[in-house]
């Protein structure tokens, strides 16, 4: 079963780029090992990813959640996140 990434941003962060970014380096270097998803949660098309974000408690943006667990806070490296990923495999 793939590692499940998801992306958390908003539309006006400046640094979500850069963690989207880095989940996609992770994807195209690992594979099918992984599924990325990138959640916008303020995408008024989809008030679900609100919810998905509370129920995290995510405060800030960019954050990475790995296999359902708070992993960064903030942009990671690409370096970082597929070392994570890799630990994870």
């Amino acid at each position: 079963m793939a590692i499940k990434v998801e992306v958390f941003s908003t539309s006006t962060c400046p640094h979500c780029p850069a963690a989207i970014e880095a989940a996609q380096v992770a994807k195209d270097k690992l594979g099918d090992a992984i599924d990325v998803e990138s959640v916008k949660i303020d995408d008024m098309e989809h008030p679900e990813n609100r919810q998905r974000a509370m129920d995290y408690q995510i405060m800030a943006v960019p954050t990475v959640v790995i296999d359902g667990e708070v992993s960064f806070i903030g942009a990671p490296r690409e370096d970082e996140l597929i070392e994570k990923l890799e630990s994870l495999l």
